[in-house]
């Protein structure tokens, strides 16, 4: 498929910030709160994902942002280049933002033109001008020769491009997706990810995504938050949560990782397995207090022994796994840990007795 083309825009439009600020909501009947304090501003233009396991306030947040949900506590404020309002009390269809839905939410019974153009019949456009920037809108991520087609005719992503150019064609002040790619399968869904990149970047808009799955929200978004039992454990860029996680929790979803407990060494970590000490650097976020730790070991952390005359960890191949320009070595080590080891080139069997040493890469630390 051809690179999609934005979606134009009136030129007065410009892209509005979000910000959540101290934001709670707790639900008759549970015990803990679904959104717990929770602040987060969001930079015109820029596209930020929300993730985090099943239950963890994702979407209740979302819906505060939308207008769907009021919060107990806290504000909802939108600015541009007027100024800043609160938002908090104002209705859905008062604040100006576009919504992609799960499940997409089109109109089964009309042409794809039709549903693009709804957004603009409920705000008095008439039929020509809908039409014709509906139109514009599906060109804008490369469905302009769909327009007249049932919509029920296209596959799952052309539906999901549907969706978007939807909610882009009222040209939001801020657009907000629930997992916008849950329905597509695994190859569709990874060139997805770039076209929907592309699309929200040309089109300008600033854009709050939920996602329970961390690649989508890797590819598309500028910035990452992470939630958990509603509170914001982390923000920041993807390679900012996978190389400097401030938690635990945080390591542990953010990409393949085993926690060892280690000792910090000033710019150094040391981690001992069965009386073989290894170090490697250490990398640890800005204002993270000091302490016990642990130290985050991902597959690039680890190689498998060549040289057993070297200081190694002794452990047993489990299992491997061909990933491409590379091979994963699932090892359990003597003291019960099972690690896994990129191995490129060394066709250990399973069952094998091996080594394992620190690749050398720096190591990410958490407070244990």
């Amino acid at each position: 498929m051809s690179a999609p083309r934005p979606a134009a825009a009136p030129a007065a439009d410009v892209p509005g910030a979000l910000t959540l600020e101290g934001v709670s909501k707790r639900y008759a009947g549970n015990a803990d709160p679904s959104v717990d304090d929770l602040s987060l501003s969001i930079a015109p233009g820029e596209l930020v994902a929300l993730v985090g396991a099943s239950g963890s306030g994702k979407t209740t947040t979302l819906r505060i942002a939308a207008g769907y949900e009021a919060p107990d506590r806290g504000r909802v404020l939108t600015a541009d280049e007027r100024g800043s309002r609160d938002i908090t009390h104002e209705p859905p269809q008062r604040r100006g933002f576009g919504m992609v839905f799960q499940h997409y939410a089109l109109f089964p019974h009309m042409r794809v033109e039709e549903n693009v153009a709804f957004g603009l019949e409920a705000r008095g456009v008439g039929k020509a001008e809908r039409l014709a920037r509906a139109r514009e809108s599906l060109a804008g991520v490369g469905l302009g020769d769909k327009a007249a087609r049932p919509v029920q005719a296209l596959s799952g992503g052309e539906q999901q491009r549907v969706a978007l150019a939807r909610a882009l064609v009222i040209a939001p002040r801020v657009l907000l997706l629930d997992e916008p790619l849950s329905n597509l399968d695994p190859t569709l869904r990874q060139t997805m990810r770039d076209e929907l990149r592309l699309t929200l970047r040309r089109s300008g808009v600033t854009a709050l995504f939920v996602t329970h799955d961390q690649e989508d929200a890797f590819a598309v978004a500028d910035r990452v938050a992470m939630l958990s039992r509603g509170r914001l454990l982390q923000v920041g860029s993807p390679e900012a949560l996978y190389h400097t996680p401030a938690t635990r929790e945080v390591a542990e979803f953010v990409g393949r990782a085993v926690m060892l407990p280690a000792e910090q060494r000033g710019d150094r970590v040391a981690i001992t397995v069965e009386g073989v000490t290894l170090e490697a650097p250490a990398r640890q976020p800005d204002g993270v207090a000091r302490g016990p730790v642990s130290a985050v070991l991902r597959p690039e952390s680890l190689v498998l022994a060549l040289n057993l005359s070297a200081p190694a960890w002794r452990g047993e191949v489990l299992g491997r796994r061909f990933a491409g320009g590379h091979t994963v070595y699932r090892v359990r080590l003597a003291n019960g840990a099972e690690v896994e080891v990129t191995g490129d080139g060394y066709g250990a069997a399973e069952g094998a007795r091996t080594g394992v040493q620190l690749s050398g890469v720096p190591v990410a630390v958490v407070p244990a």
